[in-house]
């Protein structure tokens, strides 16, 4: 776990650049740069299609995703934490009108040569009106 200040601070930049490369493929229509911030063994489950597993599933779905919008995407990360080569991330997500705000819980893992890449991702949409 990570306990000093600085440690946590650190990690949840490096995390945030991870979901910042995320959000500007996904602005950018880029559903190549989208799957490129997972592991290739990753699995991704969201309210908005499928279940995907591994990279080019989760290239698949975001050809579909980003063809329809996506340029005001974001995510945010509100809480992080982890232990050597493994992380986790709460963040929120937000595209607009057309898919609304939700949060995401990530698992990352580091890779010697890429970094941190997510393994495990879970979008759960706000409700209406919420």
């Amino acid at each position: 776990m990570i306990n000093r200040k600085g440690d946590a601070m650190t990690l949840k930049n490096e995390l945030q650049q991870v979901m910042d490369r995320y959000a500007a493929a996904y602005q950018g229509h880029d559903a190549i740069g989208c799957a490129a911030v997972f592991t290739p063994d990753s699995q991704m489950m969201s309210p908005y299609g499928p279940p995907a597993r591994g990279r080019q599933e989760i290239e698949t779905v975001h050809a579909a995703w980003t063809s329809e919008g996506g340029e005001g995407k974001r995510l945010d990360i509100v809480e992080c934490g982890g232990s050597g080569d493994v992380a986790w991330a709460l963040a929120r997500y937000s595209e607009g009108e057309a898919t609304g705000e939700g949060t995401s819980l990530s698992v990352f893992q580091r890779h010697p040569v890429a970094g941190w890449l997510i393994h495990m991702c879970s979008l759960n949409a706000d409700e209406a009106g919420s």
